[in-house]
């Protein structure tokens, strides 16, 4: 009985329109999370598709001697390709000359991702036997030999390398490249018992196969050995990607906490409805039992088709823009049952965590309510309904991202943010008592409004202002990301860099290149020392410390040092003051931390069998994702003129003009040449991906906002009704009414805009410098734009809602037609 009456009242309200809002709003939270899911994964498996080309591979072991073959076995067994190389360094031979170079040797399967770029166009293998490719400035070092001798053995020089897919970005690299099979490793005899070999193994696979070798591979590995991803920081865009996938994450967090939020402001619209439906029910004398199961029932019918809609919708929008997606990023494929999973646990979680409290108070509904409309049963227990909620955004936060931190910073950050809302927006609404009681005018009735639903306004602000806040704080966030991402890949960024340009070339080298770069390329000298001592403390190594030796530990290599007279553009001091005396150095930050360095202390360094005191007098933060040269330690120039050094320098030169730098080989045969104009455009194609991702969960969460405001505007309407009713019967015109309405939403929308304004600075104060690591500064426009904002959309949303019943007839509003 109880649920054939469940299903008739089910059909009545859903053909009446009244459970559009509900439907809607858990309609709009499983879309978001099913829809967002799919195209999220979609886009992170591209970002990381393409950023794992940077190291030939998605996943490395790199290790001081070879792994445990259990390991590869695992690799079999999950279905992984895999690859072994061996690096190593060693003295080439042509003739007279002599080289030490940097041995790559791979295995037949090299590279998993990406391609090796030759002079002759793209590899379609490896080195023949007997035979190794080679770095454009081997060549020129050794004189363009036919042959080289590798230990016992002769290899002919059968390529140039252009590039390698996993050569990453090391503009201080002195030792050219290399490449040959692994399987002629052993005839050169280099390799002998304590030689210093590092082994690497590649690995390549989809998302699944990779989770489980990495569950069962990763506890194998001893502490010599380093798993390597792209977000491992060997990758250049290491950074990039972790930004983005916290952005996406973040967002998508905020999506469901809006949705959500709908639901719950909905869901007691809902109940509110129905108290008097509950009322009649008891006194023609249902059981408490009965009335729990028909509007059980009701509530889960609501929701499944709620539910049912969302997984429709989300499958329909990551179809839908996938379609307008680029053919590289469409191709991957994300798991299709995790967001499928994942929007059915969001629609029925929320739905019944976030009705509890407004069920619970709907059952509690005493009977005389038939007589006294005013009661209302249960009073108490709101701190339940917090309880549930939180736990509700909680639980769905962390199924989602799968990260305990952040889901547990967005439910602190919402918690703070009702809690600050609701005071603060108390405390302003009823700073209209004094003038709420004239109601002469459209204004003076607004405020008198205000006023009057002073609870329930304090109330709508926090949805109103939460909505703000977000939008905010995610449009703050994406033009953030995107401008740190121009600023590290401007179009003019350098593609290629030239290293070790002896002292007597520096002038030659820039005359050369004049003509034919917009800007002339800094040239910065660069001297090899090595930090002995802090404060006069000698310093040990991080090897002597594990040995037991007692001491502070140092850099246990040696340093590239420059000198300058001002500071490099992509660096900021953080504190003191750049070099001003003659032996003064300037700290990078990480570095001045890991040192634990301060303001004038005294470095000492050994540098061509000298010493060299000299005070720190600045910290810097370097911007190190841009690729430009930097530094750790930056010294004045009467520190290192005593000392021997050789320059480099970094230029930016059109795909064109690649003739030129034949002719700067030719003229300049020491000089080494890194072309990274391949790994530019790479970026700048990943960052593109990215930037589409940020965007779409921008319009995602602008839908969710949208909601959560109409949810609001919709709660009030009761109230709203009866007092309209009322100012009817005493006389006010519709005309007064209209432009009183709208300006009582007109005020909500812009104490919601300044509220929200003040909680979005504080909250990407934390996020830039907690999260995501980027500068914090004041968005002055937003205290003029955003209340403007918030006063139009408030008040057109509340003029469009209550436009029925401003034009109701006294009559009919005092009938509740």
């Amino acid at each position: 009985m109880e649920l054939k009456l469940a299903w008739r009242l089910f059909k009545r309200e859903l053909s009446q329109g009244q459970l559009l809002l509900i439907i809607l709003a858990i309609t709009l939270a499983v879309l978001s999370v099913t829809g967002l899911a799919s195209v999220s994964e979609r886009l992170q498996l591209a970002i990381n598709g393409q950023a794992s080309k940077f190291i030939a591979a998605d996943r490395i072991i790199n290790s001081p001697k070879k792994i445990d073959p259990a390991i590869l076995a695992i690799a079999d067994e999950v279905g992984l390709e895999h690859v072994t190389s061996m690096q190593f360094n060693s003295m080439v031979y042509a003739g007279d000359e002599f080289q030490l170079v940097t041995v790559r040797a791979v295995g037949a399967k090299y590279p998993l991702k990406g391609t090796i770029e030759l002079s002759a166009g793209i590899a379609a293998g490896l080195p023949q036997a007997n035979s190794v490719w080679f770095e454009t400035r081997l060549g020129g070092l050794l004189g363009y030999p036919n042959q080289i001798e590798i230990g016992n053995a002769n290899f002919s020089l059968s390529n140039e390398i252009i590039r390698l897919p996993d050569a990453g970005f090391n503009p201080f690299a002195s030792s050219p490249v290399v490449l040959m099979r692994i399987e002629d490793v052993a005839k050169t005899g280099v390799i002998q018992p304590g030689s210093r070999v590092t082994y690497r193994y590649q690995f390549a696979g989809d998302s699944t196969q990779l989770a489980a070798f990495e569950q069962q591979a990763k506890p194998l590995l001893n502490t010599s050995q380093r798993w390597v991803d792209v977000q491992s920081g060997d990758s250049p865009i290491a950074d990039a990607v972790k930004r983005a996938e916290r952005f996406l994450l973040l967002a998508s967090l905020l999506g469901i906490a809006l949705a959500c939020a709908a639901i719950g402001i909905a869901a007691q619209r809902y109940c509110q409805r129905h108290y008097d439906v509950v009322a009649m029910l008891k006194t023609f004398g249902a059981s408490a039992k009965q009335i729990r199961i028909l509007f059980g029932t009701h509530l889960l019918l609501v929701t499944a088709v709620g539910v049912v809609l969302g997984l429709i919708g989300g499958f329909a929008l990551d179809q839908t823009i996938t379609a307008f997606l680029p053919a590289e990023i469409a191709a991957y494929s994300p798991p299709v049952m995790r967001p499928i999973l994942l929007g059915l646990g969001t629609g029925f979680v929320s739905a019944f965590m976030f009705s509890a409290y407004p069920l619970m108070r709907l059952l509690s509904i005493p009977p005389l309510r038939v007589l006294q409309r005013q009661l209302e049963g249960l009073q108490l227990g709101m701190w339940l309904h917090l309880v549930l909620s939180l736990c509700a955004m909680a639980l769905l936060g962390y199924l989602y991202s799968q990260s305990l931190p952040l889901t547990l910073t967005v439910v602190a950050a919402v918690l703070l943010l009702g809690v600050l809302l609701s005071v603060l927006g108390f405390f302003m609404i009823r700073l209209g008592h004094s003038v709420g009681m004239k109601t002469t005018n459209p204004l003076q009735l607004a405020l008198a409004g205000l006023r009057r639903r002073a609870k329930q306004n304090a109330v709508q602000l926090v949805g109103f202002s939460s909505a703000l806040v977000l939008l905010l704080t995610i449009f703050a966030l994406r033009q953030d990301l995107l401008n740190e991402w121009q600023k590290q890949l401007p179009e003019n960024a350098p593609n290629y860099f030239l290293i070790n340009i002896a002292p007597d070339e520096t002038n030659a080298i820039a005359d050369f290149l004049k003509p034919h770069v917009a800007t002339p390329p800094v040239i910065y000298p660069v001297v090899r020392g090595r930090l002995t001592a802090i404060n006069d403390e000698i310093l040990i190594s991080s090897e002597q410390q594990k040995a037991g030796v007692e001491g502070r530990v140092g850099i246990s290599r040696e340093l590239n040092l420059t000198y300058r007279d001002s500071m490099p553009d992509n660096n900021e001091i953080v504190s003191g003051r750049f070099n001003q005396d003659p032996f003064d150095v300037s700290v990078e930050s990480g570095v001045a931390e890991r040192l634990e360095l301060e303001l004038g202390d005294r470095l000492t360094y050994t540098i061509d069998n000298q010493s060299l005191t000299v005070n720190v007098a600045s910290i810097r933060e370097v911007h190190w994702e841009t690729l430009q040269p930097n530094f750790f330690m930056i010294f004045t120039e009467t520190a290192l003129a005593p000392f021997s050094y050789t320059s480099m320098s970094s230029f930016h030169l059109e795909e064109s003009q690649r003739s030129v730098i034949l002719s700067l080989i030719k003229q300049f045969p020491t000089v080494s040449v890194i072309d990274v104009g391949a790994m530019v455009k790479q970026l700048r194609q990943i960052i593109d991906q990215v930037s589409m991702s940020l965007t779409l969960v921008l319009v995602l969460v602008l839908l969710a906002s949208a909601l959560v405001m109409i949810a609001q505007t919709e709660a009030g309407m009761a109230t709203r009704q009866r007092e309209l009713a009322v100012l009817r019967t005493f006389g006010a015109s519709g005309w007064l009414l209209r432009a009183a309405t709208g300006l009582e939403f007109a005020l909500l929308g812009i104490i919601a805009g300044i509220l929200a304004v003040i909680v979005a600075e504080f909250t990407l104060y934390l996020l830039k410098t907690q999260v995501f690591e980027l500068n914090v500064y004041m968005h002055w426009p937003w205290w003029g734009i955003a209340p403007l904002c918030g006063g139009l959309v408030v008040a057109s949303l509340g003029l469009w809602r209550c436009r029925q019943l401003l034009n109701k007839s006294c009559s009919d509003l005092l009938k509740g037609h």
